[in-house]
């Protein structure tokens, strides 16, 4: 009867496996035809979508700082749009808006709404607050607390000065109206029922939540440093060919054979469940990316391949552990039950570490950042799902139908503890060499191209021009025989082009090219395709779509992402020293992929931020597994000696090596398929990745380990060179009493 039900519930799981890929299928099908209803929300490098720019309104020049602030405002508001929408500036006063997957400039427009100037004012017509000291505005829906009706409503929130100056004039304005003005116009009239002091206020009236959610639109509008009026808007095409999406789908594809196949060779029935649940997590996480319409770019496409490799980890650990009880003598069911109680600290830790820097990235970022946080702790979430429900289940059905000799699960085999410790400083001197080599590079490149790394159009801006060809040529055409030659004359080797629909006109996004540039980006044009000189149009120079604000979100967001790490590890262990030897070697594997884009001159754009992203929430897990395999030893040693702690470091590393080495391997061959079947902007992000991988598996296994025991000899040379001094302290004072 047992058999029979292990049978059933297996059968269960092969045909969610099947429905799941029926229904994978049928998403990637629509993604590759770039239909969002049928696949996943594809970004503007895939998908493409609409262009806005806006120009400033009156006959003044914005300054600089306004204008900067403006682009970081808007580029906030259509965040909340899209995460992946991007805004930048174009000549002295026009900013241009992109947003991803949309084919309609006017609903856009609509829901955007043309931001111009706000203004609260009294009843006397006096201004005492404008629409910089608004931080966010929506549509909401509350009870009446008297009728029990629904009121839609509009929530304000402000900025901390804008909090005290409505907390004032609520206070002194109590029954009376405090209308709020948008262009010189009544927008809406609300009265003061209390004083404001908390900087969030209710306008309630609205008769629907759409009318709610257009005076959301209309405040959060004018929140602006500059007024804006439209200059143009328009429909542009992806930046990347198809092919893009369909070699990156081939490379998930490949990979994830390959791991299939390497999951059921090594570890055998452990793996084979493995490779089951692996299927299911990979149809879960199209299914969210689908239903909740997320919107992916290639770098997107890129870390969900990645989290399929990472999705293994889970696994790993827990097979090694069952390995363990089993050759320790324990029955195979015994070793199952044990296997994953003593697995499941090492996979809680390293999750919840990986989740706390994608919720801090997600609240504390901005753009891509936020998009980023919500793939990677989508992945984290399925993965342990998968790993500690689904594969045990699997493992239990397997099981009970048969499978319970110990060859179908594997022995560990004992291993001589190798003298990681001892080799510390080797390691040490090693990285450090890599390191100080990246920062001498830069600065060799500094002196002689002026830029330490090859930083894109993303980080510094460049030159915009749209061309009208009598061709109407397909992205991939273009890429193939119009832009080398772009790209030989201006020395660009990372020319951006889009394609405006209904049209032949093309738009070439450059580095920033000077008169002499310009004239001879014509000539090309002119000699080899036949288009006249009208039919360029004005140059313009465009700002970086990753603005200095953006930089200094994503890097604060890192920066108290570690500290959380930090202080949790700390929590977790009970030794700060555990989380500072995790922040250093995560510290160092960021520096190591950083000298690599300097050495080699990989370009430096918004794949860079996703690229460092990834590696922080990757790197940190194989150092905790190591850490709690510490921390276990630690419990079963009887002495607190150096020489004690030396060995426990040493038999720590060498018992979880096979796992550091296979989940490095698993998450490698993801990330070498893209690079190997991927586009040229795809492969600027599986590069350094891959060198992140390798450094990330090196500094947990030769760094993090025998940097703790550093920090820990240390602390205990002090605590006996403190009782030394003590006991001579107090053998002086009993030699003095006995005189």
């Amino acid at each position: 009867m047992k058999k029979a039900k292990s049978v059933i519930a297996f059968l269960i799981f092969i045909v969610i496996v099947l429905l799941l890929g029926w229904y994978s299928y049928g998403i990637v099908r629509g993604t590759v035809d770039k239909d969002s209803d049928r696949g996943i929300h594809l970004g503007l490098d895939l998908a493409g979508g609409v262009s806005i720019t806006y120009q400033v309104a009156g006959d003044e020049t914005p300054s600089s700082e306004d204008m900067s602030d403006t682009v970081y405002q808007l580029q906030q508001r259509v965040s909340a749009y899209d995460t992946e929408a991007t805004v930048y500036q174009v000549g002295d006063d026009r900013i241009t808006v992109e947003i991803p997957g949309v084919s309609d400039a006017n609903q856009i427009l609509s829901e955007l709404g043309t931001p111009g100037s706000l203004e609260f004012q009294t009843v006397d017509g006096e201004v005492y607050m404008t629409g910089d000291d608004v931080v966010d505005a929506q549509a909401v829906t509350q009870q009446d607390q008297t009728t029990g009706q629904t009121q839609y409503c509009v929530q304000l929130t402000l900025s901390e000065e804008g909090a005290e100056i409505f907390s004032q004039y609520t206070g002194d304005n109590v029954g009376s109206y405090l209308p709020i003005y948008y262009d010189g116009e009544c927008i809406t009239y609300p009265q003061v029922n209390n004083q404001i002091t908390d900087g969030v206020a209710i306008i309630t009236g609205m008769e629907s939540f759409e009318e709610a959610e257009v005076l959301a639109t209309q405040i959060r509008s004018g929140a602006l440093k500059v007024e804006l009026e439209e200059l143009q808007s328009e429909v542009v095409g992806a930046q990347l060919g198809s092919q893009a999406i369909t070699s990156s789908i081939l490379a998930a594809v490949i990979g994830l054979l390959i791991i299939i196949v390497f999951m059921i060779a090594v570890y055998r029935i452990p793996g084979l469940a493995a490779s089951i649940a692996l299927l299911i997590y990979t149809g879960i996480v199209l299914a969210i990316l689908h239903l909740y319409h997320i919107t992916l770019t290639l770098p997107g496409i890129a870390g969900i391949i990645l989290s399929i490799g990472m999705a293994v980890d889970a696994n790993v650990i827990i097979f090694a552990r069952i390995r363990e009880e089993i050759t320790a003598g324990k029955s195979v069911n015994t070793a199952i039950t044990t296997g994953y109680k003593k697995a499941f600290s090492a996979i809680l830790d390293g999750n919840v570490t990986t989740l706390i820097a994608a919720a801090v990235l997600g609240i504390r970022g901005s753009g891509t950042v936020r998009g980023f946080a919500v793939t990677l702790a989508i992945g984290i979430v399925f993965s342990m799902f998968t790993a500690l429900g689904v594969t045990r289940w699997l493992m239990r059905a397997l099981y009970g139908m048969g499978f319970q000799g110990k060859k179908c699960y594997g022995e560990k085999k004992e291993r001589k503890p190798l003298n990681f410790v001892g080799k510390r400083f080797i390691c040490i001197g090693i990285s450090a060499a890599v390191i100080v080599a990246g920062f001498v590079g830069m600065g060799a490149y500094r002196a002689t191209t002026g830029q330490g790394l090859n930083y894109s159009l993303e980080f510094v801006g460049g030159t915009s021009t749209t061309v009208t060809f009598d061709t109407d040529y397909t992205i991939e055409e273009i890429d193939e025989e119009i832009v080398p030659y772009i790209e030989e004359v201006t020395g660009d080797s990372n020319v951006q082009t889009q394609k405006v629909a209904d049209s032949t006109d093309v738009i070439f996004k450059t580095r920033t090219l000077s008169l002499e540039e310009r004239e001879a980006f014509a000539q090309t044009l002119e000699e080899n395709f036949n288009v006249a000189e009208e039919d360029i149009s004005e140059s313009q120079n465009i700002s970086s779509t990753i603005s200095s604000e953006m930089r200094s979100d994503a890097i604060w967001a890192v920066v108290i992402a570690t500290i959380c790490m930090l202080i949790y590890i700390w929590f977790r262990f009970k030794d700060i020293r555990f989380g500072s030897a995790a922040v250093i070697c995560l510290v160092h594997d960021v520096l190591i992929v950083f000298a690599f884009y300097a050495l080699s001159r990989t370009s430096v754009g918004s794949t860079f931020i996703a690229c460092m992203l990834t590696l922080v929430g990757y790197s940190i897990n194989a150092t905790i597994v190591i850490f709690d395999r510490v921390r276990e030893n630690l419990s079963m040693q009887t002495g607190n000696q150096p020489a004690d702690l030396k060995y426990v470091v040493n038999e720590s590393i060498t018992q979880t090596l096979s796992r550091s080495v296979n989940t490095s391997l698993t998450t490698f061959i993801m990330v070498f398929m893209i690079f190997i079947l991927g586009v040229s902007s795809i492969r600027e992000f599986a590069g350094p990745l891959m060198v992140g991988i390798i450094c990330g598996g090196y500094s947990s296994v030769c760094l993090a380990g025998p940097i703790w025991y550093m920090f820990k000899n240390r602390s205990l040379k002090k605590q006996a060179a403190s009782v030394e001094t003590k006991e001579a302290e107090s053998s002086k004072s009993k030699k003095k009493k006995k005189k």
